[in-house]
């Protein structure tokens, strides 16, 4: 599985984030580029304890599940359900959005194991430093591979 704690494949996620543009388009769901990059800060401040969003009862129930999947090497699916705290829908500056995301990529894979935070994440709880890891390595594929890069 490859690990956003790796700085090469750090490095790799960044250098295909500097391949989108202020017009690329997404080839499926409805968030446009700049939506997209403040969309996939929301895990990365999580992840670090920048940010805390309160636990929700479906994650409660299902998220111990849920997260047994996430470990698989499969990519997630397209038009995954998006938690209402992460949906992004108000118009976003591209430029200032991609340099956030890509400041706050490195100081994941700076920070390591040791910079992630030990509160529960919102749906997924408890999690192991490896599926955090994983959690943000996916997520970011993800939408990197919605805008075709």
């Amino acid at each position: 599985m490859k690990s956003l704690f790796s700085p090469s494949e750090s490095q790799h996620i960044i250098s295909r984030l500097n391949k989108l543009t202020a017009d690329s388009k997404p080839l499926w769901g409805k968030m446009n580029v700049a939506q997209m990059l403040a969309h996939c800060q929301w895990p990365l401040r999580i992840a670090l304890g920048e940010q805390s969003v309160k636990r929700v009862l479906v994650g409660i129930l299902f998220g111990g599940f849920a997260r047994k999947q996430l470990v698989k090497p499969e990519p997630f699916r397209k038009s995954l359900p998006t938690a209402k705290e992460f949906v992004v829908t108000d118009q976003r500056d591209f430029v200032k959005e991609k340099l956030q995301l890509a400041a706050l990529i490195e100081k994941f894979t700076k920070g390591g194991p040791e910079g992630l935070t030990e509160d529960p994440h919102p749906f997924f709880g408890r999690m192991t430093e490896q599926e955090w890891d994983v959690l943000q390595w996916k997520h970011l594929d993800h939408h990197l591979r919605q805008f075709g890069v």
